[in-house]
């Protein structure tokens, strides 16, 4: 049974890896000519925050209880844009300091 259900994880994260957009984007990202783009990146957060406040909103005004599921998936969104701002800045430093050694 706990096989079973580490499988079923497994091919679970590698699919939501490979053809959810955002997971695409951030693996581009993390790549070594897209770290430029991390900063810039975290905008993107910001659409997710609004829609997430709509979505609550429109809860909070007697909507149906599934947006609550949407208000989730668009804030663990937004938090994944925030964050890898400053972890590609972080990248971007360790690729450059190992760049420059292997130049000496």
């Amino acid at each position: 049974m706990l096989h079973l259900l580490l499988a079923l994880s497994v091919r679970t994260r590698n699919f939501l890896r490979r053809y959810m957009p955002t997971n695409i984007l951030l693996d581009l990202i993390r790549t070594r000519r897209g770290l430029k783009w991390g900063v810039p990146a975290m905008l993107i957060a910001a659409p997710y925050l609004l829609a997430a406040s709509v979505c609550s909103n429109v809860i909070a005004d007697g909507g149906p209880g599934w947006l609550n599921l949407l208000v989730v998936l668009f804030i663990w969104n937004a938090l994944k844009f925030l964050v890898m701002g400053p972890v590609s800045l972080v990248l971007l430093l360790r690729f450059r300091i190992h760049e420059a050694l292997s130049r000496l």
